[in-house]
């Protein structure tokens, strides 16, 4: 029987615009210790493979009438808070998002390396390029780069990286006190990389990772994001929506894979769902009907202008959206899934508004049985592989989630009862890599 893989979306800690003014919320907990540690053990017990963190590298590109309402401003560097919550964890892995446009890729291979080092084989590198016209701004660019070639670069870098972890042969340092030696220099390589977006000599100044490479993850939706997680991705974070839309981008980045001479069964499909459970059907959506008259109108609004990328206030909110947006450097794979849900429920920009206002993806609400059937649908119709599963409250989402969904899934026998590894690779059934440039030596 198929098993199923859990991720949990943990930055921002819900993806709901109002979650931090819901009754059973922390409202600092984007940014309270305490409370991230509670939660990755509460994942840990649930048996979750990875707490997943995203990263912003400017505040949202939205007005400041719908910013100030957002809990989004203030949340800890990634790197930082996986470091401390590597400390308090034993098993569940830890994904950090890293941008391949405005990090360097020493400091990302660097970064990741030391990771996977300190959790004992965690760590996972969620590949982004940035959809924040801001960011730009805040590394010294006075525009952002164009899409494709932000692409373009990424590629590079991820041969890079890879690259660098592995400038050292597992048996490298043999640290021998008696001749004093400490490693040998044939068992290291430069990389020497002259490319066309980088130059990087190397190697990389730490041991090779614990996994071989930490596992690459990816979230792109458009069809150069597609390209690239089918070419590199092992992990992918994908939109949610209808089955039948998840079972199509689930065909087509496989089949890619495929061409790419990748074996497909190596690539986790995991679509991103926010996921409101209690004990029946009827609580959970009134569950969910409260957290949604928390959010406000200037909220919808903020998250309608960046999924478009543009103010959509400029709109007449009564109205369809304009047949024609101005171009943007914005990810266009989100801006089309807006388009399309607009055309398709024939909504005006109000209720569009409205519709994202809280969440505007993959939502699943019921009983624990209700979203373990919706789980094990899309797992048996070949649409996921797993989900990334995202909480209307923090904690008392997350505990929700690990009290109620995951003795369902287990019973039902697509869920582990316990972890049969020590790594995020072994969790997700994935090889660790050959080294490039030292095949056949042995940790």
């Amino acid at each position: 029987m198929r098993q199923l893989h859990l991720g949990a979306f943990m930055r921002p800690v819900s993806i709901h615009t109002a979650w931090w003014r819901h009754p059973d919320s922390e409202p600092d907990a984007n940014f309270n210790l305490k409370t991230l540690t509670h939660c990755i053990q509460t994942l840990e017990r649930g048996k979750f493979d990875a707490f997943f963190m995203a990263d912003h590298l400017a505040v949202l590109n939205m007005h400041i009438d719908a910013l100030k309402r957002s809990g989004t401003v203030t949340s800890f560097e990634p790197f930082t808070l996986l470091s401390a919550l590597a400390m308090v964890t034993e098993r569940i892995g830890l994904i950090a998002t890293a941008s391949t446009t405005f990090d360097a890729a020493f400091h990302i291979a660097r970064r990741f390396a030391s990771l996977d080092h300190i959790s004992g084989g965690r760590a996972a590198w969620n590949i982004v390029t940035t959809s924040n016209p801001d960011a730009a701004r805040n590394f010294g660019l006075p525009e952002h780069i164009p899409h494709a070639e932000r692409y373009d670069r990424a590629k590079e870098f991820y041969d890079v990286v890879t690259g660098l972890w592995d400038s050292f042969a597992e048996d490298a340092f043999i640290r021998d006190k008696e001749s004093g030696v400490f490693w040998d220099p044939t068992r290291m390589r430069k990389l020497d990389h002259e490319g066309k977006y980088l130059s990087v000599a190397g190697p990389l100044n730490i041991a090779r990772p614990v996994q071989g490479w930490p596992v690459i993850v990816q979230a792109g939706a458009s069809d150069a994001g597609r390209q690239l997680a089918a070419e590199v991705a092992e992990m992918i974070f994908a939109a949610g929506g209808p089955m039948q839309d998840g079972k199509a981008y689930y065909d087509d980045v496989k089949s890619r894979a495929a061409r790419a001479g990748r074996d497909p069964n190596l690539i986790k499909i995991m679509p991103g769902a926010l996921v409101t459970v209690a004990e029946t059907d009827d609580a959970a959506r009134e569950k969910r009907a409260k957290l949604d008259s928390l959010v406000h109108h200037d909220s919808g609004m903020g998250a309608l202008s960046i999924a478009l990328g543009v103010d959509a206030r400029q709109f007449d909110l009564d109205k369809p959206l304009p047949d024609v947006l101005p171009d943007t450097e914005q990810s266009k794979s989100g801006r089309q899934r807006v388009l399309d849900r607009a055309k398709r429920d024939n909504l005006t920009v109000r209720q569009l508004a409205v519709a994202l206002g809280g969440y505007g993806g993959l939502s699943i609400t019921g009983s624990p049985r209700t979203v373990a059937d919706t789980m094990q649908a899309w797992l048996e119709a070949g649409a996921a592989d797993g989900f990334n599963v995202m909480f209307p409250t923090v904690p008392g989402g997350v505990e929700d989630f690990v009290n109620l969904v995951v003795p369902e899934l287990q019973r039902r026998g697509i869920f582990r009862r316990d972890y049969t590894g020590t790594t995020l690779r072994e969790h997700l059934g994935l090889p660790r890599p050959d080294n490039q440039f030292f095949r056949g030596t042995t940790r």
